[in-house]
């Protein structure tokens, strides 16, 4: 009898399944032999093993992060904290909120003034399916603007804006009074919702990021974190499972 593809190198693929949250080994070994698994693009057999760091490992047709040593941090980000690794003005950056190992690096960017939840991750993969519009991954934010909007400006939102750097994409906008909207998004220009509000005539005063695509926290205070459960890096995977592209995303 041949050998199944990649049957005697690297870890086999029930086990690597298993870890990443699909169940019992057994179980694992049911979504393999029902074909619901893929390696490299090719239906997984029972005995195939996988290499982890270069392996690509797909489950339903949605790409599963395997590769050991894989975090996934949510955080709170407090205003007046940068998004990046390093600052050369000296401010407080998300990295140092967090563990310094493994090193991780923050998914697309909030500014310095702009608060809520920012995903922290060395799963390269995922940030990028994250991040680049294509994938249509939301982002939600309350933004507190300067005077109650009219309709005709949340109109002018909901159909897109222009600015600088063309039309922005419709958005989903809810008045909450006063003086406060709660925007959903999915593309990623920088301080892209401070410029569509700044444009229909009401600036912003403070903005917060409530949502990253299914992911939601009310409980976790400002400068806390929490790593994600299982079920919710499950939820992103399927977010992100389609599309393609490259580009960043910064509100």
């Amino acid at each position: 009898m041949t050998p199944a593809a990649g049957a005697g190198e690297g870890d086999r693929l029930q086990k690597v399944l298993a870890r990443r949250g699909f169940g019992s080994r057994r179980a694992c070994e049911e979504l393999i032999a029902a074909g619901r698994v893929r390696v490299n693009g090719e239906r997984a057999v029972l005995g195939r093993r996988v290499d982890v760091d270069h392996d690509t490992v797909e489950v339903d047709g949605v790409r599963v992060g395997v590769r050991a040593g894989l975090v996934y941090y949510l955080l709170n980000k407090p205003p007046g904290v940068v998004t990046t690794a390093s600052d050369p003005q000296g401010r407080p950056t998300v990295v140092e909120l967090v563990p310094l190992e493994p090193r991780v690096f923050p998914v697309g960017r909030l500014d310095a003034d702009t608060e809520g939840l920012l995903l922290l991750t060395n799963d390269g993969e995922l940030a990028h399916r994250l991040t680049h519009p294509s994938f249509g991954v939301e982002k939600e934010y309350l933004a507190e603007v300067e005077r109650r909007p009219t309709l005709v400006a949340l109109q002018r939102l909901r159909k897109g804006v222009v600015l600088d750097d063309g039309r922005t994409e419709p958005a989903r906008v809810v008045l909450v009074p006063p003086n406060a909207l709660r925007i959903t998004i999915h593309e990623g220009r920088n301080r892209q919702v401070r410029r569509m509000c700044a444009a229909v005539g009401h600036p912003v005063t403070r903005l917060v990021r409530t949502r990253i695509g299914p992911l939601a926290e009310r409980g976790l205070r400002p400068g806390k974190w929490r790593p994600l459960t299982l079920a919710e890096r499950r939820a992103l995977e399927e977010a992100t499972g389609s599309g393609a592209g490259a580009g960043g995303d910064r509100s």
